[in-house]
């Protein structure tokens, strides 16, 4: 999966959002309940994880993510980027100033082991 390089190696800080609905309009934060952090060797290693999600075919569900991230630099002011997880449908949708138009929706395999890690992660944030 492609994740902006230069906003990868910025980030200092994920926050982790069960999300709760669809944004109400273009470029707007997911809503939901941030429900952890992670900093240090644990952002590094969830920005790993999800760059090395193997890609996959459009599957059709509606995009219903249940899982977000937000990923800030030390300033903490604005989101480098966010990017929404639907398991389901397979689909993944970014935005950001740090997101270029091509990669903002992308196609990951949901049942490889390296996305039943992601999940794992995410639900052990939120238990």
């Amino acid at each position: 999966m492609q994740l902006p390089a230069e906003a990868v190696a910025a980030t200092s800080l994920i926050e982790v959002v069960r999300i709760s609905a669809l944004p109400t309009k273009r470029g707007a934060a997911y809503p939901g309940r941030a429900v952890a952090h992670w900093a240090g060797n644990e952002a590094v290693g969830a920005l790993a994880l999800i760059e090395n999600l193997p890609g996959s075919e459009q599957h059709r569900c509606g995009f219903s993510p249940g899982w977000g991230i937000r990923a800030y630099e030390d300033s903490l002011d604005l989101a480098l980027f966010e990017a929404a997880f639907c398991f389901r449908c397979h689909e993944v949708r970014m935005h950001g100033t740090a997101v270029p138009p091509a990669p903002a929706t992308q196609f990951f395999d949901a049942d490889t082991p390296p996305a039943q890690a992601l999940l794992a992660l995410f639900r052990a944030a939120a238990p």
